[in-house]
């Protein structure tokens, strides 16, 4: 059986291949793909799998994206940490979404699943599209909820120049403070306007309005100098570095 994994998390990748052999699920892994730009090249370069394990949030954005950009004609089992996609997953038609870390036997039964499907296919095309309507409609949120003291307030998203992970702990910053914000770059990212922020690594987001000048820095990156770094460096990672520009365009 000939798989394909598309995650960005080293570790879950791990777990995921660890657990298939635990399971004797006997397969051969074509390829490890951890951003949506490489998993289109990947598409487009080579025949379909039998079998995709697709992480839903990968560093660069939602794998749902993918799809907008080649046709995938393959089963797929989406994972992730968030209950809030599994709905999406099944609308898109997958086999199976698994919700991380996978359990053993939610991985089996995935497993089961796919392997009794008669004829296991791709994407449902009319509800993908549908789909794919419905999430870029998405209502953006206009407000935060941050530490203040011991208690805590609502910021406007408008305020901030950037938010970054750091020691597992997002801030935020605006033109006056730092604060907390009780939610990973996992589950903000989907949640703000793309138009004015942007992901440009897995432990930073920057607003367009922040930015102030843009440097290009070895293997193919981009340095970003920002109003109110903090000390902070503002690399735009390698993947992400032709989106990046697009999206500056806008």
């Amino acid at each position: 059986m000939q798989i394909l994994i598309i995650e960005d998390e080293p570790r879950a990748a791990n777990q995921l291949q660890n657990l298939l052999k635990l399971l004797e699920f006997e397969h051969e892994v074509l390829e490890i793909l951890d951003t949506i730009e490489d998993s289109v090249s990947w598409f487009k370069a080579n025949p379909a799998p039998e079998l995709v394990f697709m992480d839903i949030q990968l560093a660069d954005g939602l794998s749902f994206e993918i799809f907008q950009k080649v046709e995938v004609q393959c089963p797929i089992i989406f994972t992730t940490a968030f209950d809030q996609y599994a709905i999406r997953a099944f609308k898109v038609n997958s086999v199976d979404y698994l919700l991380k870390p996978i359990q053993e036997n939610d991985l089996q039964q995935a497993l089961d699943k796919f392997l009794s499907s008669k004829k296991p296919s791709g994407l449902d095309p009319i509800m993908l599209k549908s789909f794919l309507a419905d999430l870029q409609g998405v209502e953006r949120r206009e407000g935060i909820l941050v530490k203040e003291g011991d208690g805590f307030a609502q910021l406007r998203i408008s305020d901030l120049l950037y938010i970054y992970s750091e020691d597992s702990v997002s801030f935020g910053v605006t033109a006056h403070k730092r604060v907390i914000i009780d939610e990973t770059l996992d589950q903000l990212h989907p949640t703000l306007n793309h138009a004015q922020f942007f992901r440009i690594n897995r432990s930073q987001i920057v607003a367009k309005s922040a930015i102030l000048k843009i440097d290009r820095y070895f293997n193919h990156r981009l340095k970003l100098s920002v109003v109110d770094d903090r000390g902070q460096e503002f690399i735009v990672s390698r993947p992400k570095t032709s989106e990046f520009k697009e999206w500056l365009n806008r």
